[in-house]
């Protein structure tokens, strides 16, 4: 093949590894391969009004549909700005590959120089070096590579002075084997298996790494006759399933919370069993856990179960199954005399709305039912979460993008674009706070204005930053250094191309639906709320 530049051999090369969309900023070390990405390669570029927003589009992209996300910035500030965006992403163990471009190899002094390698390590991202103009293809390989096989952000390091040298190309595609089918066995099989034989009240735990494994432990519940409950980011799964309780840990409800404290086994699937999920261990107490995970480092981070399989969650549960047939171990029957309803019956306090603001929760109630059900549900970070995730049902975990990975707020409209961008045919429901649209939210609400994407973004307004406000309230100190006097973010919505509406009252909430049954374009829904009427964060 004839020779051409660097940027054009950076473009085919992820253009090769069946890439069709790209998320970024353009600066001076990328715009050319951007430009070749789209013009010769027949890619589309998503431009974000944020470096960090880029990156977490690319990661929600990747999240929701399965495949590698990629986004591209420039560098120096440039790269320090994604620093947030990529630790919330190894956070996620989410594939994506980041093109960032470097200053000039051949000056050192250069304005926006900074160690990027360095800067990327802090994240606990990966990084790769664009080693010359004629190792593009195979650099570019290598990252996709890494991301794939360790499930995390690589960052591959572009010096702007490679980007017109000109080299040979032949592209490269590394294989990856991404389903290794790994089935358990050996001695800690045989202790699993007499664990969940001799259970009297199993009950079984799926999270995210379980989530194509889903008929198989359907079918090992219902041999079983054990409860079926989820972690967060595995949300979903088993809906419609006559006994799925939902979300396992601090996030059930209190009759869900009880029955796992009366399981005596605990069979998990795919979690890391998070803080969260166990209540900091008190739900697995006096238990026998068996953990089932093909990632090794999931095991034991903070409790070592009874039962340790580095195996894959379908095989594992289809390999039970069958040795509980040939025992003919009988049902538990732990299910036979369970109230579905009351299991996942969220309870709802007292009301003390303040004039002028609609209660949170009655309004969540309400838009369960009158909001899209087929929606992308995604979420921004704040206090106001918690009941969102109780309170909003989703169609399955890919349809759910929860931005709690590092803690951050202003992280959930850029990753509710990445959803909407690979879901075109699907609407996207974005909450957020008040104080995360403020940080993250309004730079790029224009961009799905720009983008057309049917998005509906709720704002939980309370004028305030609602855990350090309960802070200074059990404390017994004034909470005002956490509230906050906003613009209008319904009238900030319609600024920004969009239609902004506000919403203080149960008849203005159901206007407010109707209009979203004949929407055009992202929405923006203000709901305004009382600081002392949000319930807590369950955690």
């Amino acid at each position: 093949m004839p020779q051409s530049h660097v940027y054009q051999n950076i473009a085919r090369a992820v253009a090769a590894h069946k890439v069709d969309t790209m998320f970024g900023l353009m600066g001076d070390a990328n715009l050319f391969m951007v430009d070749s990405f789209v013009r010769e390669c027949d890619g589309r570029f998503v431009p974000a009004a944020y470096e960090g927003g880029g990156v977490l589009m690319a990661m929600a992209f990747a999240h929701v549909t399965g495949k590698v996300g990629v986004a591209t910035v420039t560098h120096g500030p440039a790269v320090t700005n994604c620093i947030t965006a990529l630790t919330e992403g190894v956070r996620g163990h989410l594939p994506v590959v980041l093109l960032a471009g470097d200053t000039p190899q051949d000056n050192p002094r250069h304005l926006q120089s900074i160690d990027q390698r360095e800067l990327v390590k802090t994240t606990g991202a990966g990084f790769e070096q664009l080693r010359s103009p004629a190792t593009v293809a195979m650099d570019v390989a290598r990252a996709f590579y890494r991301a794939q096989v360790e499930r995390r952000p690589i960052v591959l390091n572009m010096p702007a002075d490679f980007m017109w040298q000109e080299a040979d190309f032949d592209p490269k595609v590394l294989n990856v084997f991404t389903d290794p089918g790994d089935v358990a066995e050996g001695d800690t099989l045989d202790q699993a298996i007499g664990m969940i034989a001799s259970a009297r009240r199993p009950l079984i735990l799926a999270g995210s790494g379980a989530i194509n494994a889903r008929d198989e432990i359907i079918a090992l519940a219902d041999r079983l006759e054990a409860p079926l409950a989820t972690t967060l980011m595995a949300k979903g799964l088993f809906n419609d399933h006559p006994y799925n309780i939902d979300i396992f840990g601090t996030l059930s409800t209190p009759a869900a919370y009880d029955l796992m404290g009366q399981a005596d086994c605990i069979i998990c699937f795919g979690t890391g069993l998070h803080d969260f999920t166990t209540d900091r261990g008190k739900l697995m107490k006096d238990k026998r856990i068996v953990q089932i995970d093909t990632e090794p480092t999931a095991i034991g981070g903070t409790l070592h179960p009874d039962a340790a399989l580095i195996a894959d969650a379908g095989h594992t549960a289809k390999t039970i199954l069958y040795w509980l047939d040939e025992a003919e171990i009988a049902g538990s029957g732990f299910t036979r005399d369970l109230d579905i309803d009351v299991l996942t019956a969220h309870p709802v306090g007292p009301k003390t709305t303040s004039e002028g603001c609609i209660n949170y929760v009655e309004a969540l109630q309400f838009m369960e039912e009158a909001l899209p059900k087929d929606r992308v549900l995604a979420t921004d970070g704040g206090r106001f979460m918690t009941e969102v995730w109780c309170r909003m049902s989703v169609p399955d975990p890919r349809h759910f993008v929860a931005t709690v990975g590092f803690g951050s707020i202003g992280l959930g409209l850029q990753e509710a674009i990445g959803a909407g961008v690979a879901y075109p045919d699907k609407p996207v429901v974005l909450f957020s706070g008040d104080g995360g649209f403020m940080m993250g939210g309004i730079n790029e609400f224009n961009t799905a204005v720009r983008l057309g994407l049917d998005l509906i973004v709720v704002i939980a307004n309370d004028s305030a930053y609602g855990a350090e406000h309960i802070q200074f309230l059990d404390r017994k100190m004034d909470p005002s250094l956490s509230e906050f006097h906003w613009p209008s973010f319904a009238a900030v919505g319609t600024a920004l191309g969009g239609t902004g509406i506000e919403v203080r009252s149960m008849d203005e909430l159901k206007a407010a639906m109707d209009q979203v049954q004949t929407r055009k374009g992202p929405m923006l829904i203000e709901l305004k709320l009382d600081p002392n009427d949000v319930p807590r964060m369950r955690a």
